[in-house]
């Protein structure tokens, strides 16, 4: 019987291959002015201008000047096709300057939120509810 053993020091690449494997949906680079609303735990209700960084279908990365924690829901604003979607950030980390970089998923798959005209194969694949 044939096992699979993981030994520690395994090469990176490899494993940077494999999370590309493991992505729901292909990866954009794309610099789009968002507006992000969210109810803080403190209970203030804030609304932002965000740059997207990075996007997919199922989320994306965005630049932003303040931390959120990380499990906060969002809801984005696309004000190029005005469209909105909700969902929640899943990893922040510090960039320069006091901003942050905050990677968040959509609450459902949203292809079409983001303004691309010729998007990857793998985004015409999944549901949508925007």
């Amino acid at each position: 019987m044939a096992e699979d053993i993981t030994k520690p020091g395994t090469n990176k690449t490899a494993s940077t291959m494999e999370e590309r494997n493991r992505r729901r949906s292909e990866r954009v680079v794309l610099r789009v002015p968002l507006q992000l609303s969210a109810k803080m735990p403190n209970g203030k209700r804030i609304s932002i201008e965000v740059y997207s960084l990075v996007v997919n279908a199922h989320g994306g990365l965005l630049e932003i000047g303040m931390e959120l924690p990380s499990g906060q829901q969002v809801i984005l604003s696309n004000p190029r096709n005005e469209k909105v979607a909700s969902g929640k950030i899943v990893r922040v980390e510090a960039s320069e300057e006091g901003r942050f970089s905050i990677a968040f998923a959509f609450e459902f798959p949203a292809p079409s939120f983001w303004p691309v005209s010729f998007p990857p194969a793998d985004w015409s694949l999944v549901g949508e509810a925007v």
